[in-house]
């Protein structure tokens, strides 16, 4: 009976060896992991109804842009001590992220409600060390868009730069990887496809609507045609 038992254990040992061989090769080939579902957008946070991601209208100066992420890369330039360059996985892998309801308000007419999630725009900037001379912050935008706003208004506020509206990753034409969130201004300060933000003594910077004469601090509760 006692060399019965002994044989057992053996072999129950050698079908343990060989399960955590068969579980070993499907996690290192991809054989039997749980693949991922399609994001759900969410429709309601914290008891505040969102709009949904798709009741932004088209009105890009060139139509949405496809960025490839794998040699995507965001600089931070001018008048800093440090120019700094991040990857994606850098940018959200590096600092925090924050959560925030805010309403972007256009001047055609329309609005939308969303859920964003990004990281703060001051945080990246503390790597960088701004200079004390620099007023303002230019943003640089995948297709050739610039605006920029003063750095007093980031620093002293919680502004966002999202990589999510509503708990999904922003798709191309809501400006992926990253689109400000300018929350009190009007929705032409809402740079997307970030690439660039570029630190500058010239207050006096206008950007492309603004040099078309929309207004430089796109106040909403001011007219944003003409400062």
């Amino acid at each position: 009976m006692e060399k019965a038992m002994t044989s057992r254990g053996i072999l129950f040992v050698i079908l343990s060896v060989v399960l955590v061989a068969i579980i070993a090769f499907g996690v290192n080939t991809g054989c039997c992991q749980t693949e991922g579902l399609v994001p759900v957008e969410v429709r309601e946070y914290e008891g505040e109804d969102l709009s949904s991601i798709n009741a932004f209208r088209e009105n890009s100066i060139k139509g949405p842009q496809e960025i490839d992420v794998e040699s995507y890369t965001l600089r931070i330039t001018g008048l800093v001590t440090n120019s700094t360059s991040y990857t994606y996985d850098e940018v959200l892998n590096r600092y925090q992220h924050y959560k925030k309801v805010v309403t972007l308000d256009c001047v055609e007419g329309w609005s939308v409600t969303i859920l964003w999630e990004g990281v703060l725009v001051r945080d990246l900037l503390a790597e960088a060390e701004p200079l004390e001379n620099a007023e303002v912050l230019i943003f640089h935008a995948y297709d050739g868009y610039t605006t920029s706003l003063p750095i007093d208004y980031i620093m002293d506020n919680d502004i966002l730069m999202a990589y999510k509206m509503n708990d999904v990753i922003l798709p191309p034409e809501r400006g992926f990887p990253f689109q400000l969130v300018a929350e009190s201004k009007w929705g032409y300060k809402w740079v997307k496809w970030i690439t660039e933000i570029e630190l500058s003594a010239d207050a006096s910077y206008r950007g492309y609507w603004e040099s078309r004469g929309y207004s430089n601090s796109a106040d909403l509760d001011e007219s944003f045609f003409g400062d």
